[in-house]
């Protein structure tokens, strides 16, 4: 699918990982709308050619329904998090666990669901998920209801694939070098910060890979720290 004159939608994109993913898309010639309740972070938008910010609550259903109405061609689930927060399940009450899993699953799959008709009347789209390599494995997380949120997109994903009207798929990042995490690893003891964090561009390839791709549908990409980019099986 050709990505130029195209209307993308790019959840949690004010910063780090969604404003690379928005940027790179409105260099290709997409009509970028980022949506986030980080206002303070977007600013850069409103200086930038081919992208406008929305403040949306990615957990609140009509604010989505509302955000939706633009019915975008390409549609880039982001916006999530909620890794570090502590409590974490099951010592975290059932509203802040609750909270995660919303933003992080119910609030992509909503997304989709209002995705497709447009999608389909447009004659076809292009949807990708973020997903985190919190949600691959069978080992302990520190925040459990973070990492199942994202092993459930991912195997959303792989489940979907080919919808009426659009393709789905899923990049699954390790740590990734944005300002925030380059700041986190340097604050790490030397021995304990390992392998260099996984480069924007080499995400934001794997994006655009998906977006313009109609073979990829439904596949799974890991982008692992010091490890070129993979296929998952």
């Amino acid at each position: 699918m050709r990505i130029d004159g195209k209307l993308a939608v790019v959840t949690g994109g004010s910063v780090g990982i969604g404003r690379a993913i928005a940027e790179r898309l409105a260099a290709a010639g997409a009509e970028v709308v980022v949506a986030d309740v980080d206002v303070d972070g977007a600013g850069w938008t409103a200086d930038a050619p081919g992208i406008r910010f929305v403040e949306v609550d990615m957990t609140d259903d009509a604010a989505v329904v509302e955000l939706m109405a633009c019915q975008p061609q390409i549609l880039v689930n982001n916006a999530g998090g909620g890794a570090v927060l502590r409590p974490c399940f099951p010592e975290a009450s059932v509203e802040r666990w609750s909270a995660s899993l919303a933003l992080n699953l119910r609030a992509p799959m909503l997304t989709t669901q209002l995705a497709l008709p447009g999608m389909k009347a447009a004659g076809g789209g292009a949807i990708v998920n973020v997903g985190s390599t919190a949600g691959l494995g069978f080992g302990p997380h520190v925040s459990p209801e973070y990492s199942a949120a994202k092993a459930a997109l991912i195997r959303l994903t792989a489940t979907l694939g080919v919808l009426d009207g659009a393709r789905v798929n899923c990049v699954v990042p390790d740590w990734v070098a944005t300002e925030r995490g380059l700041r986190e690893r340097a604050a790490l003891p030397a021995a304990e910060r390992g392998a260099d964090l996984v480069p924007l561009e080499q995400l934001t390839d794997a994006v655009l890979a998906f977006v313009e791709d109609d073979s990829l549908a439904g596949r799974v990409v890991l982008l692992d720290r010091g490890a070129p980019t993979r296929m998952l099986d």
